[in-house]
């Protein structure tokens, strides 16, 4: 045991991203090449116009020193231009919206903000495994919200009993989902926003995968909702619109008090992300939608070849309407977590196991569509192999 460790440390759950990095280590040791589909983290570059926009701060010496909130003004009000184009709602810079050193980073704040120690938070099951690591850091009780196939990987909020609803602090959602790339419209939002009101609860929407959408579908945003501003934030990053996730940025938009408490909070420990980064966000935000929409059709087509490749070898894969992954249940149900380890380590090809994002992702893998269509296809005939080789008798 680590003397050092906190106990907020200690009840954080343990990585199985560490594990399948190590197995990573270990193919590559055999000279495999690796095929790495574990990660969301896109394979596209940043717009030219971002990246112009770095360069030149780079040069500017005004961008050398501490940023307090007032130097991120413009990167706020370009997030909320963005935001009333693309959704008609008009939202105030300086009381709803607050730059954030990436989502991962002010959803972890947010709660530490909002909530004290042993309040109870809603989480999905299966969810990004970060949600499950800041609710243990903050002393947090999490009760899990199961989302199955069965009912399109909804979180069926209204099946809680009002003891739980009461209890509830903050309810964590996010549509397009990670991992099951389930999505969601607006009438879904609205009866959660009500009861959210009803029942006072802080609802919390991750919503990275605003972008990716595919077809004729767009994702709506909760803050439109009927009383949704009294009662919601919403959380944007640069990471998958923008394919700029090392740059570690991203904003909240929505309900003033929630926005002044992570404000307060962020005050002592954080002087935000460097300004020639913001700018980079700034000048991306400004990009026509085409832009976006060009990447997003980019990630259809190796959608579409993935689970093409897929359902052939067997697969019962349906298409995706967004997002950046396929979530699909191992055929002969394995044990999810010794599959992606062994087929890492057989043949480079690298998988997520379910379990990694909650019990309700035991029997799951999922693949990041975050290399070319030919390089997909490939992987899946890779999986295809060993799941036949592994099914032929000893």
């Amino acid at each position: 045991m680590n003397r050092w460790a906190s106990r907020r440390v200690q009840a954080m759950p343990e990585s199985v991203f560490a594990t399948m990095d190590a197995a990573k280590v270990r193919a590559r040791a055999k000279g495999l090449d690796l095929i790495d589909l574990s990660i969301g983290s896109s394979d596209l570059a940043p717009p030219e116009a971002a990246l112009n926009a770095l360069r030149e701060a780079t040069r500017d010496p005004a961008t050398y020193g501490y940023c307090l909130k007032s130097g991120t003004f413009e990167l706020r009000e370009a997030a909320c231009s963005w935001y009333q184009e693309r959704y008609g709602l008009e939202l105030e810079p300086n009381t709803q919206a607050l730059a954030l050193i990436g989502a991962q980073e002010g959803l972890a704040n947010l709660l530490f903000a909002t909530c004290d120690v042993g309040d109870t938070v809603l989480l999905p099951d299966p969810c990004y495994p970060s949600y499950r690591g800041a609710v243990a850091a903050a002393g947090l009780v999490g009760v899990n919200l199961p989302l199955r196939a069965e009912n399109r990987f909804l979180a069926d909020v209204a099946s809680l009993s009002k003891t739980v609803l009461d209890k509830a602090r903050v309810l964590i959602l996010s549509y397009p989902n990670n991992p099951t790339a389930s999505v969601v419209d607006s009438h879904y939002f609205q009866a959660v926003v009500n009861l959210c009101l009803e029942h006072s609860i802080l609802l919390v929407h991750d919503f990275p995968y605003v972008d990716l959408v595919y077809g004729d579908y767009e994702a709506p945003s909760v803050l439109t909702c009927e009383g949704a501003l009294e009662t919601a934030v919403e959380l944007y990053s640069c990471s998958k619109s923008f394919h700029m996730g090392g740059f570690r940025l991203g904003w909240a938009l929505g309900n003033r008090e929630a926005l002044a408490a992570l404000e307060k909070l962020k005050g002592a420990i954080d002087f935000n992300q460097y300004l020639g980064i913001q700018r980079a966000a700034v000048a991306a935000l400004k990009q026509p939608r085409e832009r976006t929409r060009q990447d997003a059709a980019t990630f259809e087509t190796q959608r579409d070849a993935l689970v093409s490749a897929l359902n052939a070898a067997g697969w019962d894969v349906p298409l995706p309407e967004a997002g950046m992954f396929v979530w699909a249940r191992l055929p002969g149900a394995p044990d999810d977590f010794a599959f992606c380890l062994e087929l890492a380590e057989a043949t480079g090809v690298c998988l997520a196991p379910g379990r990694a994002f909650g019990e309700q992702g035991a029997g799951y893998v999922r693949l990041a569509l975050v290399r070319e269509a030919a390089v997909l296809s490939e992987a899946a005939a890779c999986i295809a192999a060993f799941l036949n080789k592994k099914a032929l008798p000893a």
